[in-house]
């Protein structure tokens, strides 16, 4: 079995690296303070399902938003993870922990972080610096625990001690500046610059405790590019980022995603509409959307130029 690669949140602001880098460990909490083994099943969804109301009483001011990945993410310590998987935790000197996980789960009731993983920690920490920004901007995605497989080489690479490699810029003329880096990160950018956007204007980013937890937000379909709430809090929004043209498949995804924010997350009275963001469309896209109610359609625009000193 091919092993997988976490980033692991140890505590607000990386408050508990040191203790687990010694201890060896990684860990979450949230009040679950019981021994929880033999009750994690084999699928997060039904965990979901049976602990989301232990969660929202334990925090009866949390939304079942935030109960919702909590209880993800504790599953992905419990059951998710395997031995050998890799880990890969932000300490608070600016660098990052890299281990090996070498247990099951346990539960260190009375401690800091009880629902826990055995780690093997890597003698190197890995610099900021030493870091490709693609896995940089990967590692700042929210949440305690997400996966960061896509960089599996990187992350390998930095356990060796190797730092990314520098790409050189060229003095190469874009030609289309529509397809310039930043449409590779609009995900990004659009949540950084959402408050400029038409969307930002009725609309915020979900968040808890002043941190965005709305990106990448796990379904039982897929993760959610970005959950936003009205300002009046009477529905949420579903948006889904296609970098290039879209095609008349994403109405049935994002329609997916929607099913899910209304059976799983909505409040009795409130609705879920949708937000399709793309380069272009096509014929296929507005006919689809054509007899659809709930679903708009955006064009995004990117603009580059230089402009001499």
């Amino acid at each position: 079995m091919s092993r997988n690669y976490y980033r692991v949140r140890l505590g607000r602001a990386a408050m508990y690296a040191d203790e687990c880098r010694s201890g060896k460990f990684i860990g979450v909490h949230w009040d679950f303070e019981d021994d929880l083994s033999g009750q994690f099943g084999s699928d997060w969804r039904d965990f979901n399902a049976r602990f989301r109301p232990v969660f929202l009483a334990n925090y009866p001011d949390k939304s079942p938003v935030a109960a919702g990945l909590a209880c993800a993410m504790l599953w992905a310590i419990g059951e998710g993870m395997n031995v050998d998987d890799i880990v890969v935790c932000p300490d608070a000197e600016g660098c990052f922990m890299i281990g090996k996980v070498t247990s099951d789960y346990y539960c260190a009731s009375g401690q800091i972080l009880p629902q826990r993983r055995h780690v093997e920690w890597f003698d190197n920490r890995a610099p900021r610096s030493s870091m490709s920004s693609d896995f940089l901007r990967s590692t700042n995605v929210p949440g305690t625990v997400v996966t960061v497989a896509d960089y599996a080489d990187e992350i390998e690479a930095l356990i060796g001690g190797q730092a990314a490699p520098t790409i050189i810029a060229t003095s190469e003329i874009i030609e289309d500046p529509s397809t310039f880096a930043l449409e590779k990160h609009l995900e990004e950018f659009l949540v950084a610059n959402w408050v400029q956007t038409d969307l930002g204007r009725n609309y915020d980013i979900v968040s808890d405790e002043g941190e965005i937890i709305g990106r990448q937000y796990p379904s039982d379909t897929g993760p959610i590019d970005i959950l936003a709430i009205a300002k009046d809090q009477s529905h949420y929004l579903v948006v889904e980022l296609k970098r290039g043209r879209a095609s008349d498949t994403v109405v049935g995804q994002i329609q997916r995603y929607m099913g899910y924010v209304a059976g799983e997350l909505a409040q009795e009275g409130q609705g879920v509409r949708g937000t399709i963001i793309a380069l272009e469309d096509d014929l296929r896209l507005r006919r689809a959307l054509s007899v659809t109610q709930n679903i708009d359609f955006y064009r995004y625009q990117v603009s580059f130029r230089l402009v001499q000193a």
